[in-house]
Formats: C-alpha cells, sequence, structure tokens
C-alpha cells in the first residue's frame, strides 16, 4: 500500500456521496450545452433588458421559434440560471446577466459553455485515439478558432494596453514609435488586429497553422484598412531553422506553445528571429507538471478536458510532443532555457486565474 496521502477533488466530495455528486455534475455538463446556446442566440442578452416575460414574448424579440425557446427556458428555470413564477413568465436577474450578456462590464461566462459542443462534436474521433493513438486534426474543429477568439477577447483584448504590455517596461512607448512584432499561433489574430489599430507605426505579422482562422484575419484587417499587418499560413514546425534572424522586436504566443507540434523548435525560433534586446512574452495555462499540485486548480478538470479533446490530441496529430495544456511551469522553464531565455520572469494578472505571463529579453 502507498503511505502517501490521496486528495479527493471537492468536485467530488465524499461527503454528500459520489451519486448525488454525478448527479449534480450531469446537470452542470446539461446547462451548459444551454447556455451555449442562450448566448449563440442571443436570448441572454434579449433577456437581460426585458423584466418578467413568457416564452412567446421571448422568442418574438429574438426572431426565434416559440416551442424551442420555451424549452429551453424550462433548462434554464429548473438550472437556476433564471426566475420562474406561477404564471410560467421568466426573468433573468441583474446577478446572473451580469456573466451572461455581450455588453457586461465583466467576463461573459457563457462564452466559455461553448467549448462542451465543440469539443463534444470531436468525441468519436479522440475515442479512437484511445485505441489507436495520433490525434485529431485542427481542421476537424468546427467553430474552435471562433470560440478561442471570443475567448481571448476576454482575457487578451479587454487587458491588453492596461495589463499585458505594461508587463514590458517601455513597450508601450516603443509600439507607438514604431518596432515589428510577430505574433505565432494568432488564431484569428484579434490582438494583432488590436494592436495594429492602437500603434499605426509598427509593423505586425502574425503565423498561423488554421488556413479558417488566418482567412479571418486577412478579411477582418482588409475590411478595417489596415495595411501594418499581415498574416501568414504557417506550420511553425521547423521555425528554429526557418525563422528569420534577428526579424522582430517583440514576440508573442497566446495559449499557443503547448498547442504545437514541435514546441522547442518554435521556441527556438521565437530566440532567433529576435532581434537583439528583443523582447518574447508568452501567455500559457497557469498549472504545475503534476496532478497532485493542480488538486485546487479552480479549472482543472475543464483544462484536463480541453487538453485531451483538442490541445494534445492536435499536435499528435501532427505526430508532435502532445504537451498538453497542462504541461506546467516546470516544463516551460525546461523548454524556455533550452531555447536559450535565460532569464524568464512569470506573471500572474488578476483577471486571469486561466494563465501565466512569461516574459523574457534576448
Amino acid at each position: 500500500m502507498c503511505n502517501t496521502a490521496i486528495t479527493m477533488p471537492q468536485t467530488a466530495s465524499t461527503e454528500t456521496g459520489f451519486d448525488e455528486w454525478f448527479v449534480t455534475a450531469l446537470n452542470g455538463g446539461a446547462l451548459m450545452l444551454m447556455i451555449s446556446i442562450g448566448h449563440r442566440t442571443g436570448l441572454f442578452d434579449k433577456m437581460s433588458g426585458m423584466e418578467w416575460t413568457n416564452s412567446r414574448e421571448l422568442a418574438d424579440k429574438a426572431g426565434l421559434s416559440e416551442r424551442y425557446v420555451r424549452e429551453w427556458l424550462g433548462a434554464m428555470a429548473t438550472g437556476g440560471i433564471v426566475e420562474v413564477d406561477e404564471s410560467d413568465s421568466y426573468r433573468l436577474p441583474t446577478e446572473h446577466a451580469q456573466f451572461l450578456t455581450r455588453d457586461t462590464e465583466l467576463d461573459n461566462l457563457a462564452v466559455m459553455a461553448q467549448y462542451i459542443s465543440v469539443l463534444g462534436s470531436v468525441e468519436d474521433e479522440i475515442t479512437e485515439c484511445f485505441y489507436n493513438g495520433g490525434g485529431v486534426p485542427y481542421e476537424k474543429y468546427d467553430r474552435f478558432h471562433e470560440v478561442m477568439a471570443e475567448d481571448s477577447g476576454m482575457t487578451v483584448l479587454d487587458a491588453l494596453e492596461e495589463h499585458i504590455l505594461p508587463l514590458v517596461p517601455g513597450l508601450t512607448d516603443k509600439l507607438q514609435t514604431g518596432i515589428k512584432v510577430l505574433d505565432i499561433g494568432c488564431g484569428r489574430g484579434r490582438a494583432l488586429l488590436k494592436m495594429a489599430e492602437l500603434f499605426p507605426q509598427s509593423r505586425f505579422k502574425g503565423l498561423d497553422l488554421s488556413e479558417e482562422a488566418i482567412s479571418w484575419a486577412r478579411n477582418k484587417a482588409r475590411k478595417r484598412g489596415l495595411e501594418n499587418v499581415e498574416f501568414e499560413i504557417r506550420d511553425a514546425s521547423d521555425f528554429d531553422q526557418t525563422a528569420e534572424p534577428a526579424a522582430y522586436d517583440f514576440v508573442t504566443t497566446f495559449d499557443a506553445i503547448h498547442d504545437q507540434a514541435k514546441p522547442l523548435a518554435v521556441l527556438k525560433g521565437i530566440n532567433r528571429t529576435l532581434k537583439p534586446g528583443g523582447t518574447y512574452l508568452m501567455q500559457d495555462i497557469h498549472s504545475t507538471g503534476h496532478v497532485h499540485s493542480n488538486m485546487d486548480h479552480p479549472l482543472g478538470p475543464a483544462l484536463y478536458t480541453v487538453s485531451t479533446m483538442h490541445c494534445m490530441s492536435v499536435s499528435l496529430a501532427q505526430d508532435g510532443d502532445g504537451l498538453g495544456a497542462m504541461w506546467g511551469r516546470e516544463k516551460a522553464n525546461e523548454l524556455l532555457q533550452k531555447a536559450g531565455f535565460e532569464q524568464v520572469e512569470i506573471h500572474q494578472l488578476e483577471h486571469d486565474i486561466q494563465n501565466d505571463y512569461y516574459v523574457m529579453q534576448k
């Protein structure tokens, strides 16, 4: 017998009984699907501007089918998300609306619910990987980049000027004067698009493997008339060999390194492409590399699930290392040191419980 104390996660506490915990988890998972639909259809946004309403009135205002809205309201009411009275009228409490609507000053948590259905869409393929190994390629994930872009809109875009860029002393002034910036694994490029608007004297480039994401970013840049930003479809697996030497003043990756097929090659390429004195800022998942040390992580189950269903799998689909989202600070520091970054600062930001922010200078 092992003498090490075993810690049970609070979510599966034996105090209330595992069967009760399971029913609660089942209802929670079901509600995530309904919350996702409420977000995508705009139902939460419509309800937040109404007092008590019924299914017909809400459906008419949202331009939706009454029968589906009625059943959705049943899930929302029994799940404690909206209130219901004896006349089957419904109300979205203000204290809930502030976390579920697009015009909230707080994070719209409904965005996160979409990951459950997106990841569930590849359950069959992931199950096959359990038997046969390998992974599921990016193109199999419908809407993943769309959801990720909404997610990063909260963790990155809203905090970019006030919290993230100031992690690098003097960077904002340099961006205003004009420098060259590269973002690897840029997805739909929302962070670069915002920086390109904020700092017209600087030049920006984004790289990503996804043709869909790059197409979206290019179209958005064109519509906004941004001529100081460009996007390229590119596999960064050989970036250590193909990166343009000493080309960029500032390089960023936002929750991207752990998805890479060859993360060390990407990090070495980043060091290679930075000018002397240049800065690399890496946002990546806040965790340790040991499950027993992540037992109190507020998003532990969710992040291990996303890792299994996406992050690890897309890397393995490219015959990659399959680091996974929960690779941890220890592994991150190890790879950064091997890539040539000797001094690494790690920051946490109050608005973002999910990520660490690594800052290093060449």
